[in-house]
Order: C-alpha cells, then structure tokens, then sequence
C-alpha cells in the first residue's frame, strides 16, 4: 500500500530508478562540480558547461548533440545502472556520498536523538550481510506457511490484505490519496495490478523481443520458487501456471496510456458497492486482515479490471493461486532477503529487463533502503547540513517571476477565451509551494527499529507506513504532508492540492545555486520550475480546478482549442524513435510533453524579465551569448547514457520522453531558441510548423 497515486513528476522513470539507484561512475567530461558548504567555483562551473558542449555540432540540426556531445563523448554508462544523467544521476551520487557520511555516523554513534537512532540501527543491520544470509528464506516462513495452509480461496484473498501491510501487493493495487472530485477527503483508490511485468504488452504483445522477456520471466519465477523450497520440476510447472494467470490479468487491464486520464479513473464506492461489483471476493476478510474493517471511502480506477479478477480467481486451481501468492511474497521483499535470492531478482528486474550489469555494493543499497523506511528522519539530517535559507528565498523569487510570466501570456493565447483565461488565473494564483524541507517532520515515534535484524526493521516500516496511510482513508487530507523526501533530486505538482514541491536535494548544481547567472538558473530550475507549473494546465492537469476538484471549468470552445494543439504535440513526440521501430508514445508522455514545452516558455520569459530589470544583458558564459546559455542549461540537465534495454524500457512505461527528444521536442517549438541560434526558417531545429499549447 503506497502514496501517491497523482502527483506528476520532472524526472525519469522514478519507481525503476529507486529499484536501481545511482551508482558511481567514471567522471565525464562537463560533469558538474560539487559544490560543498555553499561555496561556488565560478571557473570550474564554466569549465563543466563548455566541456559538455560539441561545438563541432551544428545547433540548428541537433541541438542536444551540440549541448551534450561532449559529455556524451566521455561519460560512460556505470556497470550498477541501466541510465546516468548529467544532472539527477550525478546529484543523487553526490547526495548518497554525503548520506553515507551522515548516515554511518549516526550507525556509529546513535546519541540520543530517537530518529537518528533508528536510521543509525536500520542502516547498520541493514549492512550485517552476513546476519541476512545467514537467515536465507526463513523470515518467510510465518507467511509461506499461512499459503501453504489455506483451505480455499477465500483465505488465499485475505491472506492478500495482509500482503498489503508489507507493501507486497498481489491481484491489484491500493493507493491513498484524495478523491478526485472531493479533493479534501482521503481515500482508498483500488486499481489493476497483481502483474510481475511491468505492463500489459509485456505479456500481450507479440514481438521477439517481448517473447524473449516472456521466456526469460517464466525461467526467473521458476528459480524465485526453488528457493522457497519448490523442486525444480514442479517450480517449472508452477512458473507457467502463474504467467498463464498473470496474462488473463493482463489482458482485463487498460493500457497504460489510458491509466493517466483521471477522468475515467473516478468510481467513488463505499465497501458494499465494492462487494456489489465483485461480489464472490471475501471483501470483508481482506480489509480486516488489512487492519481497517471499517473502510468505507473507497475508489474504484479500473471497475472492470475487478470484474475480470473475480472470475480469474474462481477460475484458477487452488494450486496455482498459492504458487502466484509464494512468487509475489518471494519478488515483493527480495531486496531485503538472502543474496542469492536478491541476485535472481536482480538478474530479471535490472539485467534483463533495464540492461543493468551488475549489482550495486551493499553499503548503497542500505543507504537506498533507510531512505525508503524513513525518508523524513534522513531527510531532517540532510537539510541541517546542506540547506541554507538564501536558496529557499531565492527560489521563491524564481517562483513568482515564473508564475507571473505564465499570466502574462495568457492573453496571447489566441485559443483561449476570456471566461476560461479568468479561471485559469484564479488556478494560478491560488498555487501552494512546497521548496526546501516539511515544515514539521513526520513523527517515526511508533516505529520500532532494532540494531539487529534487518528483514524485520523492512517489515516495520512497512508496517508503519501502511499504517499511516490507512489511518487517513475517510479524513481530511493533509495539505502539509510532503510526497518526497527532502534529499530527493526531483520536483512535483500534485492537481490535488494545486501545490508544487521542490525538495533541497534538486536545489544545487546544475539545477540552481544562489550565485549562478540567472541564465542558468532559470535555464535548469527556472525550466524545472515552469515544467510543474505547466503540469497544472496540461491535458490532465487542467482538469482540476483551482481547488483541486476534478470538473469540467473550461469552455467547450476552450477545450476545442486546447485539444487542437495538444494533439499537434502528440503527433510530433510519437514521431521520435529510440530505435529503429521504437517510437515514443505520443499520449502517454503527452502531460510531460506539453509541461516541457510550456516550462520552457515560461522560463524563458521570467529570465529575460529579470534581464530587463537589471537594465543589462546577461553575462556571457562559455563564450555562449546570455540567450545561449539559457537553452544549453536547459539542455544539460536531459544529457542522458542509457542502455538499450532501458531505452525500451522507458517508452513502453513512462509518461517521460527519453532526454534527447525532452531537448530538442521543446527547442523546436520556441521561436527565441531560433533566434539566440540564428537557425533558417526551415533547419531541423526550426521548422515551419511549430506545436504550442501554453
């Protein structure tokens, strides 16, 4: 059971990178330095942007070559990660360095402050391997017995809520977060899952290579089993079993496209109309095994997925329901289980299907794992040592210089009429933000973390966390809580609460820094920034009033317009291959495309305002005019290695582009790149036909 099933994102495909965080790599040329204690090498941060660049490369034809060529030139791929960018990849190296510090102090010297008590106890048993594999399967062995155990289905199907304590989630997923048509009241959203794939296609489509990774999973649930104790012959048997049951899921549930568009995810029920629309599923069971019997405030995403469950369920042998509980118990805490288990896993989930290489060292993935049980007590150690206050303040003022400039070009917005552009002002000016750090930290106090024993320290987290979530389902919604961590290199727009986040760890080079030229702040923060503004009025984001309801508060002549430009965006993005016969997915990633695009504008104004106001141009970096400097800032963040596995990876199942196509998809569209460039009318890089929404 997890939060959150809305906020819309910046970085790249977010739940495969915290599977397989960053690594160290071989420093690249153009890798941008740290910056430590505030401080900032003006000549080491020109020498990073320039030595990024190809200046061999002609802009006009490929500007993310000219931005990026250089690093992409020197920068390689780590063997313990399937992507490495120039920005998230290295921040999030360089903040997991400095964790790492803070973090073994506190294992060393708990004190006598609780949470850094139990981050240093997590993290220390976390790195007892030999403790972890010395236990081998046997934490599982409550629950592999209760399987085992179970007389029929019904018992199978409670045995699922309880799963669902522990963040092991069969048959379907449950999220917690606002209803979207009563954005104040908590609820329980229901919706398809239960899938050891990533997507429906990966089991439905009929390419070689989806076949290969069909091949290679059925051999992988197979293994996953003989380590519970299943003898290979009978593991090979049950393995099919359980992709034949998971395909039958597979084929009830909704491409992923279609999971983005909110309004046909709204079937608000309460527990009887649950039990109405799937009648034969032990509802009752599985919320108290759950620990809520008494949930009422429930929403139904995908109400037909449930129908088709039921049956498969009553369709299925006893035998094979059990195989499929064992596999999704076995997958769902490998990470936190013997080595050769976690090396199975490993060689499925990052190997074959990200092109990931070798496994990370330990001590990161303990510092990965103390951050996913309490995010916010490490996040507290963070911040005191390296946040000041004069980057919040300073954020703020790229916030509202952004904000501003999104309303001053709504009455140029040919398409829009005056009735909606009034409501769209009111929706942005009633924006919430969320920079830096929570203003009150979660409270871990009910969270019992022992310096030994690491498998049981996951499950009380887990636990813990479950337990806070359901404890909201049928309150009011906390506009307060934070969604991510403030260490986490990335940003977010919730349409919920109409609110940003922009957590410290993303407020640091080559995002921002208080001394940078507004260029590159605005170029990369600025563009961050105006990218979750925009978020608020893509095509799913304008569905939500200003006060977070999901309504119809456009003008049908409005919508007309919008969609009429959307769809030019779509055409142009699905147009873009990662390889041969690879394309991007024009609606899926369509949200992001629309934010890059809008963000990009927006930015761009804010900066040349602040430009105005200064009464001289801006300073010239890299021998790179001011106007340069802001796109090719803009560009540096997107310098992306990925291996082709997680290329393919990428367009199947994130709502992001791959970071060339984030470059040059948005450049194409914005006149003053043209002109900063001096592109001819017709170049690549500055076609006839543009796409522009916001």
């Amino acid at each position: 059971m997890r939060r959150t099933l809305v906020p819309l994102s910046l970085a790249l495909a977010g739940a495969l990178l915290a599977a397989a965080p960053p690594a160290v790599a071989v420093a690249a040329k153009g890798d941008p330095p740290a910056v430590t204690g505030g401080d900032l090498d003006r000549a080491a941060i020109e020498r990073s942007i320039a030595d990024a660049l190809d200046r061999s490369a002609d802009p006009c034809a490929d500007f993310y070559r000219f931005a990026c060529g250089g690093w992409l030139d020197s920068a390689e791929l780590p063997g313990d990660q399937p992507i490495w960018t120039r920005s998230f990849s290295v921040i999030h190296e360089q903040n997991r360095e400095f964790l790492r510090t803070l973090i073994e102090s506190a294992a060393a010297d708990p004190g006598s402050d609780p949470d850094r008590r139990r981050v240093g106890h997590f993290y220390g048993a976390c790195l007892d391997e030999a403790a972890v594999d010395a236990a081998g399967v046997e934490p599982l062995a409550p629950w592999l017995a209760k399987i085992d155990a179970a007389a029929d289905r019904d018992t199978l199907f409670a045995l699922a809520g309880e799963l669902q304590t522990v963040a092991v989630a069969p048959f379907f997923d449950v999220t917690v977060d606002g209803d979207f048509k009563d954005p104040k009241t908590v609820v329980a959203h229901f919706g398809q899952g239960g899938l050891g794939m990533p997507e429906r296609d990966y089991y439905l489509a009929e390419d070689e290579k989806k076949k290969q990774v069909r091949a290679a999973y059925e051999k992988h649930v197979a293994r996953m089993l003989v380590h519970l104790g299943a003898a290979p012959t009978a593991a090979t048997d049950q393995a099919a079993a359980i992709l034949a049951f998971e395909t039958e899921l597979a084929r009830a549930a909704r491409p992923v496209e279609r999971m983005r568009i909110y309004d046909e995810l709204h079937h608000r029920l309460d527990a009887a109309g649950l039990a109405q629309l799937a009648p034969k599923l032990p509802w009752q069971r599985f919320f108290a095994a759950a620990g809520r019997e008494d949930v009422t405030a429930i929403n139904v995403t995908t109400p037909e997925y449930f129908v088709e469950l039921e049956r498969q369920i009553g369709l299925a042998d006893l035998a094979t329901l059990k195989a499929y509980l064992r596999y999704q118990l076995a997958t769902g805490t490998a990470t936190a289980l013997a080595t050769p288990l976690y090396l199975d896993h490993f060689d499925f989930y990052a190997r074959t299907l990200a092109g990931q290489k070798e496994p990370q060292p330990r001590w990161k993935r303990c510092i990965s794992a103390t951050e996913q049980a309490m995010g916010e007590a490490v996040g507290k150690l963070y911040v005191a040592e390296r946040f000041t206050g004069e980057s919040k303040r300073i954020a703020e003022a790229m916030l509202d210089g952004i904000a501003a400039a999104f309303a001053d070009s709504l009455p140029a917005l040919e398409w829009m009429d005056e009735e909606t552009r009034r409501a769209a002002l009111v929706k942005r000016g009633t924006l919430a933000r969320k920079i830096g750090f929570p203003d009150e930290w979660r409270d871990y106090s009910r969270l019992e973390v022992r310096p030994r024993g690491h498998f049981d320290n996951v499950m009380a987290a887990r636990r813990f966390e479950t337990a806070r979530l359901l404890a909201q389902v049928g309150g009011p919604i906390d506009p307060k809580e934070w969604a991510m961590n403030a260490q986490t290199v990335n940003a977010s727009y919730n349409p919920l609460l109409n609110a940003f986040t922009y957590p410290a760890g993303i407020l640091q080079p080559p995002f921002f820094h208080k001394d940078f030229p507004a260029a590159i702040n605005y170029g990369a923060m600025g563009y961050v920034m105006g990218h979750e503004l925009t978020h608020g009025f893509d095509d799913q984001g304008r569905k939500f009033a200003a006060d977070g309801r999901l309504t119809d508060w456009w003008t049908a002549a409005a919508v007309a317009g919008f969609e009429e430009r959307a769809a030019c965006v779509e055409k142009q993005y699905s147009a873009y291959e990662v390889e041969p016969g690879v394309a991007v997915n024009g609606k899926l990633t369509l949200g992001e495309n629309i934010a890059d695009i809008g963000g990009l504008k927006q930015a761009y104004q804010a900066f040349k305002a602040i430009e105005r106001a200064s009464g001289k141009p801006g300073e010239t970096v890299a021998s790179l005019s001011a106007d340069q400097l802001f796109f090719v800032a803009a560009a540096q963040v997107w310098c992306t290695e990925a291996s082709p596995e997680f290329e393919r990876l990428l367009v199947q199942t994130d709502e992001h582009s791959p970071g060339q196509f984030r470059v040059n998809g948005s450049v194409v569209n914005h006149p003053a790149f043209a002109g900063a460039f001096s592109c001819p009318a017709g170049a690549p890089m500055n076609p006839k036909e543009k796409c522009e929404v916001w």
